[in-house]
């Protein structure tokens, strides 16, 4: 496994002073990060803190107007979903792109499936399919009980590990998670923590999005904060607290001024 980060060696992914406006909408104004191999990247942030612009620009699926996006230091506009796959790209969303009645194995490799013999006698090779899905699961360290069981039935925790592993398994250089412990309780959630921080030592830079500080503390090594659209923070793990992230997360000043305004008014 590969843990170590190249020194002196361009980020896997560089976003600076990127933005993107919807019309006079502003989604995203002077965002800059970084996401290196071997690392975790967190964004965090409520819900319209601009999230979900960042990783359609870093999937391909949206444009930046403005700023510089660079794929192991070339500068890029990503066309599409495909172009970001293609450079090594993977993005896991929240609700998660799979068919609920097929088995593990065919979800493994749904829109890559190997075949084997030619001409009227070419068919899907699914031994291989079996064989491969399990051995990559296990690889990751994820023993399902059986890879021919629907997809459908495995927690949800499950089924992301699941989309980790084929990620890890179709050679990603950066994996994208978006909130992926957002609908889970607390040992789920430390299950798909514990995929995530494989898929890191595998040598993948790693973007988590989420809007809960103490699960990117636990693995992130860098944080993004977000904040209707700009940076409200950016730290390594060693420039910061897990209580003053929290306190940044939770709104910092705005929160103290808010405590002041609801407390109850001192009887005389």
């Amino acid at each position: 496994m590969t843990t170590a980060t190249k020194t002196g060696s361009a980020p896997l992914v560089e976003l600076d002073d990127v933005s993107k406006y919807y019309g006079n909408i502003r989604a995203l104004e002077g965002v800059s990060l970084e996401v290196r191999s071997g690392e975790i990247t967190c964004v965090l942030g409520d819900n319209g803190a601009g999230k979900s612009t960042l990783i359609k620009i870093v999937a391909g699926l949206h444009r930046h107007d403005a700023g510089t996006f660079r794929i192991e230091g070339e500068e890029v506009t990503l066309a599409n979903p495909r172009d970001a796959l293609d450079r090594g790209i993977a993005t896991v969303y929240q609700d998660l792109a799979v068919v609920p009645l097929m088995p593990v194995w065919r979800n493994f490799f749904l829109g890559s499936e190997p075949t084997k013999g030619s001409g009227p006698f070419k068919r899907l090779d699914v031994d291989l399919m079996r064989t491969t899905t399990r051995d990559a699961l296990l690889r990751m360290g994820i023993d399902l009980r059986d890879v021919d069981q629907p997809i459908g039935t495995l927690s949800g925790g499950e089924r992301q590990c699941v989309a980790i592993a084929r990620a890890v398994h179709f050679g990603a250089k950066v994996l994208v998670l978006d909130e992926p412990t957002a609908a889970l309780g607390v040992k789920q959630s430390g299950v798909v923590l514990k995929y995530v921080a494989a898929a890191r030592d595998e040598g993948l830079g790693v973007v988590l999005i989420t809007h809960n500080p103490h699960h990117a503390y636990l693995v992130g090594d860098r944080f993004v904060l977000l904040k209707r659209g700009v940076m409200a923070g950016s730290h390594t793990k060693s420039s910061v607290t897990l209580d003053e992230l929290t306190r940044q997360m939770a709104g910092g000043t705005e929160l103290e001024d808010l405590r002041h305004e609801l407390e109850r008014p001192s009887s005389t």
